[in-house]
């Protein structure tokens, strides 16, 4: 089964009345136009999107597929993480913190609340991190969530 383009998204309420297949995908794959999956029954798709893709991603919950009372919908795992709590009293390390990922050209996303963080797990940059004053680290598996995504540059067609 090849799947073309983004149906819509399970929060919509459309598909209600449908069972729900999910299909993982990295969130550093959600760019991607072009994927060969297992869905989590076992099923083998592909998945061809147009360009557009490029600038929007993929989302928790898309749906790519609708038909005999199924849906396939984009499920984004949880990966390892490295989370960034900001002291109340040391704020004006958030920006600190954001020079330092955004050297590394790591991907960063706000967590929980306006002085949390959080970016993908590396070694390098955790030991970075815990030698800062005025924050906290933890490791932890985190599903990360692209609308909450910080970032100054946008996927081009080029």
């Amino acid at each position: 089964m090849i799947c073309e383009q983004v149906l819509g998204n399970l929060k919509s309420g459309d598909f209600a009345d449908y069972e729900v297949h999910y299909v993982d995908i990295e969130w550093h794959e959600t760019f991607k136009r072009l994927h060969k999956k297992v869905t989590q029954q076992g099923e083998e798709i592909g998945i061809r999107l147009g360009n557009d893709i490029l600038k929007v991603g993929l989302k928790q919950d898309d749906v790519l597929y609708a038909g005999n009372r199924q849906v396939i919908v984009v499920n984004i795992p949880k990966c390892k993480s490295i989370v960034i709590g900001i002291d109340e009293d040391h704020i004006h390390m958030l920006g600190k913190v954001c020079y330092e990922i955004g050297n590394k050209h790591a991907a960063l996303f706000w967590g929980e609340n306006h002085r949390q963080l959080v970016t993908p797990y590396d070694k390098p940059t955790l030991m970075l991190l815990q030698k800062l004053q005025g924050i906290n680290v933890k490791v932890a598996d985190v599903k990360l969530d692209l609308e909450k995504g910080i970032q100054t540059t946008v996927h081009t067609l080029s």
